[in-house]
């Protein structure tokens, strides 16, 4: 008989972390050996019981689960872990994997039968991007990254910061914050700011309150 996999799932919402350990419990061949509710008790039991699958949930107060999972491999380069998130946008998943996930399934779909057969797929050290998910990160692959400048004045062009006060925000001066802006508007396929951000935000670059 095959060992079990062992599986730590992490999510700030009790309810769902209940769940879904629950679900993981009665699943042959699965054993839940803890739940976290934040990347501080995910580390210590990852470190405790070093699971063969983490679910780990996006959004967590203090770290991100993004952030997490960048602790945990950065510690365990072999860990094996599937994103849960509500954003489904290409940066989003883009971010994921290079974050090192080896799966990724949005909390809209809701089907706890896709999460146990991402747990068994990725165990058996393969991965689980269902169609959809795939083709957004294919699509984000072919785009062109922004970089921490661009970041920079994009958020806060976001904020309804004019060219002046982003110079005097960030110390650079005003030819390269109009510089800025322009590769921002290329690189987001933009006719002006305004639709900048609003690209950004529908591509997940940036979210609401982040």
């Amino acid at each position: 008989m095959a060992d079990e996999i062992k599986v730590l799932v992490v999510d700030d919402n009790a309810l769902l972390r209940l769940g879904l350990t629950e679900t993981i419990n009665i699943e042959p061949g699965l054993t839940p050996v803890g739940a976290a509710a934040n990347s501080v008790e995910a580390l210590t039991l990852y470190r405790k019981f070093r699971p063969d699958v983490v679910t780990m949930d996006y959004q967590m107060p203090g770290d991100s689960g993004l952030v997490c999972t960048q602790k945990i491999i950065a510690e365990f380069p072999d860990a094996k872990i599937i994103l849960l998130s509500v954003f489904d946008s290409e940066e989003d998943i883009w971010k994921a994997v290079q974050a090192g996930v080896k799966g990724y399934l949005t909390k809209k779909a809701g089907e706890v039968e896709d999460v146990l057969e991402a747990i068994h797929e990725v165990a058996a050290g393969g991965t689980y991007f269902p169609a959809v998910i795939a083709q957004k990160l294919e699509r984000r692959n072919d785009q062109e990254s922004l970089t921490p400048r661009e970041m920079d004045v994009l958020k806060l062009l976001a904020d309804g910061c004019s060219n002046k006060e982003i110079v005097d925000a960030l110390g650079i001066s005003l030819p390269t914050v109009k510089l800025h802006i322009i590769n921002l508007r290329e690189k987001l396929g933009a006719a002006d700011r305004t639709q900048a951000v609003v690209a950004a935000f529908k591509r997940g670059i940036l979210h609401i309150n982040e």
